[in-house]
């Protein structure tokens, strides 16, 4: 009997450890993307942002709405309601409303203070509750692996489109093409030690 109790208690404490682990890397991965889609805007004018490469294909703003029309309704009340709001309109985030390079950056800072606000206050316990999405459930966990990934596969289009806008005149984001023995040179200078792979970015 005692056995059992320490056994439980170990397991218990072990699982909390990894799902706090979890939370404060899910974290920084969020911040890591939109760090992305940060320095991409950065380079670009709102004609250029609103820039379509074909009739009826995404702009860059056009992402960063469908991004964000996402996020509120997915991230607001995350743990009570149902993910797909009924106020949401998902059609109308393909319709370029933007007037000027700040109303886009204000919603996209509105949609990313919507994910953080419901995910920093989550706890080790919460992971395993059951929310939805459309009525189908997932764990807490499988929501936020489901959205991760969402938003990486969004915010790699906008990268790879600003590269297109930009050309030669684009600042990399990750390694320049010829440095990657000069990157991995530096890293290997540091000392072995745990740390994200963000911290240095």
């Amino acid at each position: 009997m005692v056995l059992k109790i320490l056994y439980r208690y170990f397991y218990v404490a072990k699982s909390n450890i990894m799902n706090t682990s979890y939370l404060s890397s899910i974290i920084k991965q969020f911040e890591y993307y939109k760090s992305l889609g940060d320095k991409t805007i950065d380079q670009f004018s709102i004609e250029e942002l609103k820039h379509e490469f074909e009739k009826d294909s995404n702009s860059i703003a056009i992402i960063v709405k469908h991004m964000v029309g996402n996020m509120l309704s997915r991230w607001t009340n995350f743990l009570t309601e149902d993910g797909e709001k009924e106020w949401r309109h998902r059609d109308g985030e393909f319709e370029d409303t933007f007037q000027n390079k700040k109303a886009l950056i204000d919603l996209w800072n509105s949609g990313w203070d919507c994910l953080f606000n419901a995910i920093k206050p989550l706890t080790p316990e919460d992971l395993e509750r059951i929310i939805y999405i459309r009525n189908q459930g997932h764990t807490v966990t499988e929501a936020i692996n489901r959205q991760l990934a969402h938003y990486a596969y969004h915010t790699g289009q906008i990268v790879y489109l600003g590269k297109l806008l930009k050309g030669d005149a684009w600042v990399s984001l990750s390694i320049p093409k010829g440095k990657s023995a000069s990157y991995n040179k530096d890293k290997f200078s540091k000392e072995k030690g745990r740390r994200h792979f963000t911290d240095d970015l």
